[in-house]
């Protein structure tokens, strides 16, 4: 099992304090780094950060407003947290890295590839959607964070992670994911999913030609595959793995295979 440590990467420039974790060494090719989604941290990456190789080199931020970053009053569009992400990238000094983009935390991700393809050498998208607004009851989710008051009631971010569909998931996980979540307020809750429903998320993913990787469950409750499929047409060097009865949480349910499938990824990247 793999050594995860915990830094503080204080970004400056009035950017919050971000928390980040590390794992491996630096080896031939590009590090990974690894972009969490809504109301999430890097905890949710522990799973495969702890089933990496040595030889994996790989970064975990906690973004703005989330875990135990810093809480601007404002700054939660997608370009917010994508913006901290490059700005991260040049707090370490990671010329091009391999970002790796945990279910909404692939929009930002994707973001950077397209505007800044010197900065990308690879691109993976873990359970990422296409699009959102169009999504079967994410408008009854909007409504009830609307109403979301602090401190935010445990039973409903419970509810919002174990509906995820993560029923092969250790349940002590599964608690440390819910004590996550709850460490981000209210207002952020409220704005960073805003901002992902008022952004033209298809406008995100023109113009990205780095390699990628699409990985998806086929039992995921949020995202079809039509969905994914208009990922794989937009970006021309891109393929699908899927993962037969995953949920859309494929790297709590599966991190091993995760992690195979970067590696293999990575390489490829080298050849």
């Amino acid at each position: 099992m793999a050594t995860v440590a915990v830094h503080r990467a204080v970004l400056g420039g009035g950017r919050p304090t971000l928390p980040y974790a590390e794992t491996g060494r630096p080896g031939s090719g590009p590090p990974l780094v690894l972009v969490h989604g809504y109301a999430d941290s890097w905890w949710t990456f522990e799973p495969m950060l702890r089933a990496m190789p040595a030889v994996m080199h790989a970064y975990a931020p906690t973004q703005r407003g989330h875990g135990d970053a810093g809480k601007p009053d404002e700054g939660y569009l997608p370009e917010d947290f994508a913006d901290d992400l490059v700005a991260f990238l040049d707090h370490l000094g990671i010329e091009r890295a391999v970002l790796v983009g945990g279910s909404s935390g692939g929009v930002q991700a994707r973001i950077v590839a397209g505007r800044r393809p010197d900065r990308v050498a690879g691109l993976v998208l873990l359970g990422t959607p296409a699009l959102l607004a169009d999504k079967p009851g994410v408008a009854a989710v909007r409504e009830t964070v609307q109403s979301l008051e602090d401190p935010v009631d445990r039973a409903f971010a419970a509810d919002f992670v174990r509906g995820l569909g993560v029923g092969r998931v250790a349940p002590g996980f599964l608690e440390t994911v819910v004590d996550e979540s709850l460490k981000a307020p209210a207002r952020v809750w409220r704005e960073t999913l805003r901002g992902l429903l008022e952004t033209d998320l298809a406008a995100t993913l023109t113009g990205i030609l780095v390699p990628t990787l699409v990985v998806w469950g086929d039992q995921d409750p949020v995202l079809t595959r039509s969905d994914q499929q208009l990922i794989l047409d937009a970006i021309p060097d891109s393929r699908l793995a899927v993962h037969e009865g995953a949920g859309h949480v494929v790297y709590w349910e599966d991190p091993e295979r995760v992690v195979r499938e970067l590696a293999a990824f990575a390489a490829g990247l080298r050849r």
